[in-house]
């Protein structure tokens, strides 16, 4: 790969990218693609001046800044080949993407939320323009695709994609995130989401359904362990029933940013080998480590995979199998709205198996986001802390974000949308 963008490079023949999004991980990202042979910028676009110009900056090199990504991707002029979708938005990166696929622009997204949320979509409009959506390279999830695929081709089955993290915290509020979110250059609702658990679980549910993964229990396991080897007593793979899951450790200070696999190999040539290269492990059960995942660095691999190879880090495989659905932080009465719902003060969010949460009525904790104007959901039945949402739960507006994941669900179920097969949230009147 790298010898092809140095010829690329050297042919003056650059992938043309445009990235949408100048946070922390968009600045990031802008100023790696600068440094990247075979790759440039033509436009980068945000919502603030000062981030843009922070971000044309880190990238050091002539590039088109915006705060209008839609013409953008719509300008026949700005040269463009891949789209790195780096905003925390659902329904405007909905919108980035949707731009970008109908010229035959690949998709790069680093927006786990929009990934989630609307992910099959997306990718179903890609197929039928001939490109490519895909996860980001750097995130836990796509690194954990990318040591998946190899252990795979080793021989091993897998039975766990692993985490690492190194607090949570349900009950965090917004109030008491401020602080972590100034020290970490981070937006508070930012830091609140990861805090609180709500990221880790959205991510892990893109792994799992990359792989057909589940987790064990609603939200994972999570024990804490001092070390990462620790995982061979803390998790009992025998009784997974030949099920692979999603988990997560937390603590191991010494691997605070790193993604493990865990692979059964029942072959007796194979443990020889295994125990002479030292692997980690308790026959069948090894344990593969990666004890770092670097974000921005990594993306502008997954840029070259689509751009190169027309290959996706990941795809969603295999359909919905999990979502992450919204639970209470705190008892909710009649009357309270739910004001944001990924870093939020009213839900955190736990990873479920869809096919039991969708039986039960749960909402994606995704679906509760409004993006555009004031409605916002509104409970009318109480909860309890840490109980499940449910559509009986809520009065929902009538949002884009709705119709759209109701048209990804009637896509996922492979029928013409029909009221009475898709789940029924109780709109609010207005």
């Amino acid at each position: 790969m790298l010898n092809e963008l140095k010829q690329r490079e050297a042919d003056g023949n650059p992938i043309h990218v445009g990235l949408v999004g100048t946070g922390l991980m968009g600045r990031g990202i802008a100023h790696q693609i600068g440094r990247t042979p075979g790759m440039r910028l033509s436009f980068i676009a945000g919502r603030s001046e000062s981030t843009l110009g922070e971000a044309a900056r880190l990238y050091g090199k002539p590039v088109r800044v915006t705060t209008d990504a839609l013409a953008a991707l719509r300008d026949p002029a700005l040269a463009c080949d891949v789209l790195i979708e780096a905003t925390n938005s659902v329904v405007a990166a909905h919108d980035y993407c949707m731009a970008a696929i109908e010229r035959k622009v690949h998709c790069v997204l680093m927006n786990a939320e929009v990934d989630l949320m609307l992910g099959h979509l997306l990718r179903d409009a890609a197929a039928r323009h001939g490109v490519v959506v895909t996860s980001d390279a750097g995130d836990q999830h796509g690194v954990l695709a990318r040591m998946m695929e190899e252990i795979e081709m080793w021989g091993f089955e897998i039975v766990q994609a692993g985490n690492m993290k190194g607090f949570l915290d349900r009950y965090r509020t917004m109030e008491g995130s401020v602080e972590i979110a100034r020290s970490l250059n981070l937006t508070t609702r930012q830091c609140l989401a990861y805090t609180d658990g709500s990221k880790l679980n959205i991510e892990m549910s893109l792994i799992a359904n990359e792989h057909g993964l589940t987790p064990f229990v609603p939200g994972m396991q999570g024990p804490r362990a001092e070390r990462m080897e620790d995982v061979l007593d803390l998790f009992d793979f025998d009784a997974y029933g030949g099920q692979g899951r999603v988990d997560y450790i937390l603590g191991a200070r010494q691997h605070g940013g790193g993604v493990y696999v865990v692979g059964r190999c029942d072959d007796a040539f194979k443990r020889g080998y295994l125990g002479y290269y030292k692997v980690t492990g308790r026959h069948p059960y090894y344990v593969f480590l990666r004890p770092y995942h670097l974000c921005h660095l990594e993306t502008t691999r997954a840029v070259a995979m689509a751009a190169l190879y027309g290959k996706a880090v990941i795809g969603l495989r295999k359909g919905r199998v999990t979502d992450c659905y919204a639970h209470a932080k705190k008892p909710l009465q009649p009357g309270d709205t739910i004001g944001h719902a990924i870093g939020s003060d009213e839900v955190y969010g736990l990873i479920v198996t869809a096919a039991d949460a969708d039986a039960a009525g749960q909402v994606p904790q995704g679906l509760l986001d409004v993006e555009e104007g004031p409605a916002r959901p509104v409970v009318r039945r109480a909860l309890e802390r840490d109980e499940p949402l449910s559509f009986d739960h809520l009065d929902m507006p009538a949002t884009r974000l709705l119709d759209l994941w109701t048209r990804q669900q009637a896509l996922l179920a492979r029928a013409t949308p029909e009221p009475a097969t898709l789940p029924q949230p109780v709109l609010a009147v207005s």
